[in-house]
């Protein structure tokens, strides 16, 4: 068995209360979590992440006598270059590749319904041979044989004990997308312990959760173990690094980074006294871990394809200055070098002279690779993996400061309402309460910088999805706005392409001399000392 990275592991044991006889195993059962997977290939050069990987993980666990099921937290339709063209049916191919290994359930996450009309969902269920799981939503597609292929009070057989699996997905008031095809309940806890509570009188031996929302919502439902001591697990998606919780009288929560580059392996072993044992660990897939030979047929298919569509796709159009690292990790709790390039043209977009400020959520560059050397015209598709039209607006210096503090709110891990930016530079404290954590905002003033003034007015650049109130932030609608115009991913070919034609270079690289956001890590520290 090929080494396998360990983040970190933690042995915690379950016994029912009543439990005296020494814990022996009666069977084993294992559990892969995946989640917020966009590609059907890996990421980083194929050095790290990537469903193949994970399969090679899947057989091995099988050949040492495992029952294995693979569970994934959603987000696999949508948005990736792919998805433009197939409308995630290249990721349904994958699943069902996987489902035909070890059975497969998943939750449809907030991607699952981008399109605003039901057809791309219907045509993506009828092409799935794995489980779609949910009991907080429902289908209303107009296809009664999709609509019905939504599972809820799921329930699957290992050996003689019988597994129950809850399921609950992100309402739009929380992130997620509003649509007429799909009802949602928003009462994420109220839902899970309904469902819960359900299994439980069934008589299951084992209950588990997939969810597809945020990790404060996973936690409040884990403590449901306290009242049903058969709840194992959580596993979900939405967050994309690896993310877990436990503590006393609650169930463990776990959530993987995306595209597979880590994953939870959780083996449950159940013991002759009706109790079980759980021990699981976080898995980094990288090259420690061989690409499985049959699915790379599928990939290489799906890859032949995508480059006759796009036979531009490889070639160079421009040249990196340095090596631009776009992780999500990255890219979503940081400034970057890709990110100041992408905002400087923002404030380029609607002519001269360049507007004020620009900024964009970190979660609309998703192509979670490096760029460096050579850049491809693939680099520009995975960046953008939906449209990202902008809009102009006005706002004042105290207006503005209240629209950023959206994207410093919640805890330090990687989020996709991160905001890069450029115009002006921000100082944060995250020990100060949520949408007071902006210790200065400062614009340039001839050869410095000074604070934002309150009370004039500056010109903004910003996507129409944060317009829209997208990934929290709450935009006044009694400014002046002009309608969505220019498309972001053509600004940034244009540019590249530019560049090219002149012999130059792109991406700056941030230095604590130019930088643009700077976190305080102690509250007496200055700003951009």
């Amino acid at each position: 068995m090929k080494k396998i990275t360990v983040l970190f592991a933690v042995l915690v044991w379950f016994v029912s209360a009543c439990a005296t006889a020494p814990a022996t195993q009666s069977s084993g059962l294992t559990f892969f979590h995946l989640n917020d997977t966009y590609r059907i290939d890996a990421v980083e050069d194929r050095t790290a992440g990537g469903i193949s990987r994970v399969l090679t993980l899947v057989r091995e666990a099988k050949a040492q006598g495992r029952d294995v099921r693979i569970l994934h937290g959603g987000d696999f339709l949508y948005p990736s270059l792919e998805s433009q063209l197939w409308d995630g049916l290249q990721m349904v191919d994958a699943m069902n590749f996987m489902h035909a290994v070890a059975p497969l359930y998943a939750v449809a996450g907030n991607h699952e319904f981008d399109p605003r009309g039901p057809e791309q969902l219907v045509a993506a269920l009828h092409a799935s041979h794995f489980e779609w799981l949910g009991d907080n939503y429902s289908l209303k597609t107009g296809d009664a044989e999709a609509d019905a292929m939504l599972r809820s009070g799921f329930v699957f057989q290992s050996g003689d004990k019988t597994v129950g699996v809850f399921s609950v997905t992100l309402h739009g008031g929380d992130g997620g997308n509003m649509r007429d095809y799909v009802d949602i309940d928003p009462d994420y806890l109220e839902a899970a312990e309904r469902a819960i509570a359900a299994l439980d009188a069934r008589g299951v031996d084992l209950i588990i959760g997939v969810t597809h929302i945020h990790m404060w919502h996973d936690v409040e439902i884990a403590k449901l173990q306290a009242d049903y001591p058969n709840l194992a697990f959580i596993v979900g998606g939405h967050e994309h690094e690896l993310q877990y919780s436990k503590v006393a009288d609650s169930a463990i929560v776990m959530k993987g980074a995306s595209n597979a580059r880590v994953i939870w392996r959780i083996d449950v072993d159940f013991t002759e006294s009706d109790g079980y044992v759980v021990n699981e660990q976080s898995v980094v897939i990288d090259e420690s871990i061989a690409f499985d030979p049959e699915y790379e047929v599928l990939a290489n298919k799906w890859r032949g394809q995508l480059v006759a569509k796009f036979p531009i796709l490889e070639a160079r159009i421009g040249t990196a200055a340095h090596r631009m690292d776009v992780r999500e990790e990255t890219i979503r709790s940081s400034e970057t070098s890709w990110g100041n390039f992408v905002t400087d043209l923002m404030r380029k977009a609607f002519g001269d002279p360049p507007t004020d400020f620009a900024f964009i959520n970190s979660g609309t560059l998703r192509i979670d690779d490096f760029i460096e050397d050579d850049i491809r015209f693939e680099d520009v598709g995975r960046t953008f993996g939906f449209s990202s039209f902008l809009r102009y607006m006005t706002v004042t210096g105290a207006e503005f400061k209240r629209i950023l503090e959206a994207g410093y709110r919640g805890g330090p891990e990687a989020q996709g309402y991160f905001p890069q930016v450029s115009g002006f530079r921000v100082c944060v404290d995250r020990s100060r309460k949520e949408f007071d954590r902006i210790v200065s905002l400062q614009v340039p003033s001839g050869d410095g910088w000074q604070e934002i003034e309150a009370d004039r007015e500056y010109v903004l650049v910003i996507p129409d999805f944060l317009y829209g109130g997208g990934d929290g932030y709450e935009i006044p609608k009694d400014r002046f706005a002009s309608r969505p115009g220019s498309e972001l991913k053509y600004l940034v070919l244009d540019e590249i392409l530019r560049a090219q034609g002149s012999g130059e270079s792109v991406g700056e690289a941030v230095t604590r001399e130019n930088r643009r956001y700077h976190e305080l890590l102690e509250s007496k520290e200055p700003c951009f000392n």
